[in-house]
């Protein structure tokens, strides 16, 4: 089980993720670092989880079609070592190259799309399912199309993220129970203490992403 830390960037500068509720994130506080620079934000999650993989979601890219493609290629180059999962939309505003792989949402797919995704003969991507309230955001039939999933699917509960409600716990066991054997499964959204961790562990789930626990001091260790 490893933890993975997030970094959401809006208008240049990391903010708090809540419930899904993108319009309402405010610039980022935190335990771990004073203000909200994304690469200051980035190397004090990175030392903190000993993580050598950070998730980043280009709010701006994903909500309004303009990628912060500067700044990404600012965290490539001050965070050597450290490969990038990049949720940027679809099309990616990145290709997969060396340290950094592209995250394709499930809110960002239709069956056109999903069947192009399919026709690639490498599958270097990292597919998040996203949900919200329970229900698929974009295109549910990816869902049912588990043969053509990545090695790395990320379950994305986004009403739980930053909620400390928990994770989402049933949709967690539903995947688990439909993904062929090549995949993992990572979980994302409401995690809240190291009994989270243990529990996601002993499902069968690979890794975690998390941020609002680390950010508020929680001490989140990898098993």
């Amino acid at each position: 089980m490893k933890i993975i830390p997030v970094i959401d960037l809006l208008g240049g500068q990391v903010v708090h993720a809540v419930k899904g509720q993108r319009a309402l994130y405010q610039p980022l506080k935190s335990t771990l670092c004073s203000g909200c620079e994304p690469v200051a934000v980035a190397n004090a999650l990175l030392r903190h989880t000993r993580s050598e993989t950070l998730y980043i979601a280009d709010l701006d890219a994903l909500t309004e079609n303009k990628p912060q493609t500067q700044l990404i290629h600012t965290l490539r180059t001050e965070l050597p070592g450290v490969e990038l999962w990049l949720d940027s939309g679809y099309p990616p505003s990145v290709k997969a190259c060396p340290g950094l792989r592209p995250v394709i949402g499930s809110e960002s797919l239709d069956s056109d799309t999903w069947k192009r995704l399919q026709s690639s003969p490498v599958k270097s991507w990292i597919l998040s399912l996203d949900f919200f309230n329970g229900a698929p955001k974009g295109y549910a039939g990816v869902q049912a199309q588990a043969e053509g999933w990545p090695d790395h699917v990320i379950v994305m509960s986004l009403d739980n993220v930053g909620s400390f409600n928990g994770p989402d716990w049933l949709q967690l066991e539903n995947m688990l129970t439909r993904k062929p054997p090549h995949c993992s499964i990572i979980a994302a959204g409401g995690v809240r203490h190291h009994a989270d961790i243990s529990r996601l562990s002993q499902m069968g789930i690979s890794a975690v992403l998390a941020a609002s626990a680390l950010h508020a001091g929680i001490e989140l260790a990898a098993l």
